[in-house]
């Protein structure tokens, strides 16, 4: 592997994140969403979700380097 994970986490982020985001969109615009609470709710999961998510891979790359260190130790 010729790149760091995090060079490699960002641009699958910024791969995912339009898809993510169209997708996002095409609920948004069905109309399954009624009222105000349906989408405050909505984004209040969405939002934080894909935050959530990003965090969590370098969350995951911090364990590991930690174990692949105590491996060397």
């Amino acid at each position: 592997m010729n790149y760091s994970f995090k060079t490699l986490w960002n641009a699958m982020f910024l791969a995912v994140g339009p898809v993510w985001f169209v997708l996002v969109w095409m609920i948004w615009s069905s109309g399954q969403l009624k009222t105000a609470e349906d989408h405050t709710l909505f984004l209040g999961l969405v939002i934080p979700g894909f935050i959530l998510i990003y965090v969590s891979g370098f969350l995951i790359q911090k364990r590991h380097a930690k174990k692949i260190q105590g491996q060397h130790s």
